[in-house]
């Protein structure tokens, strides 16, 4: 019988286990990161305060079980604004930081599958979307994106796993290379590292473990260093106290992540 709580993997780098079917579309050269009209703007935030925060809120505090640990370092970065580095191991990842960052607005660097579905475009850009640029010619246009974002001290959160592992308790190894935004806009970068805990009272009756959200004390990119080494610094500090979250948590294992060969064994 099929253990749906087993998931095999070949590429901890690339393997991904979101579950979705969307054909991904390519980002225009001409795609518009940042909207200067104000009718946009009005409706930006409109649905992102008066429903997405609400409903994001409800949601993740009764059927999640969010709860957030030393969220204080943020409030700390309101007048500076972060980069916030996370592990990617919930389809609701996309949603928390407009819960840590709040009231400030919150943004999320996404693939392009983000802005793939159908008549959703707009949508997921009012919300905070930042897409990934599918070549170089976009790239200007999204480097500036984030350039601007992070001079409105706001709050952007990426995920250098890239991709979705559900309820993974590990961390994945990933790259420096989105550290370069920290280095390049002289900004904190802050660990978020998500893990899973056993419920209780009335909540222990959901067979899905709740989510502990952790923040590190920020890190800040070294200016006597190369741009190259201090975006390796920024990295290693990320990974060193997500690693460490992780490992000193205890966690429940929800679904299980082995290598492929030992399903073939």
């Amino acid at each position: 019988m099929k253990n749906d709580r087993i998931r095999y993997y070949t590429d901890p780098l690339n393997d991904d286990f979101a579950g979705t079917d969307i054909k991904t579309r390519r980002v225009p050269p001409d795609f518009c990161y940042v909207h200067k009209s104000v009718l946009w703007r009005v409706a930006s935030f409109l649905i992102y305060y008066c429903f997405a925060v609400p409903v994001v809120f409800i949601t993740a505090k009764l059927i999640l079980g969010l709860r957030f640990e030393n969220r204080r370092v943020l409030r700390k970065l309101r007048d500076k604004g972060c980069f916030l580095y996370a592990n990617h191991t919930n389809v609701f990842d996309a949603y928390v930081p407009a819960l840590a960052a709040f009231p400030r607005r919150g943004y999320t660097v996404a693939g392009p599958d983000i802005i793939s579905i159908p008549g959703i475009r707009n949508l997921v850009m009012m919300l905070g979307a930042l897409p990934i640029p599918s070549d170089h010619k976009t790239m200007r246009r999204f480097t500036e994106a984030i350039a601007e974002r992070c001079a409105e001290r706001s709050f952007i959160a990426i995920y250098p796993e890239a991709h979705i592992w559900p309820y993974y308790t590990g961390i994945r190894p990933f790259t420096g290379a989105s550290f370069c935004y920290p280095v390049m806009n002289g900004a904190p970068a802050v660990a978020m590292v998500t893990t899973y805990r056993k419920r209780k009272g009335l909540f222990a009756l959901c067979k899905r473990p709740g989510m502990t959200v952790t923040f590190s004390e920020p890190f800040y990119p070294d200016p006597s260093l190369s741009k190259r080494e201090a975006q390796k610094k920024l990295r290693d500090q990320v990974y060193g106290f997500m690693t460490k979250v992780s490992n000193g948590a205890d966690q429940v294992c929800y679904i299980r992540y082995e290598p492929a060969d030992n399903a073939r064994s």
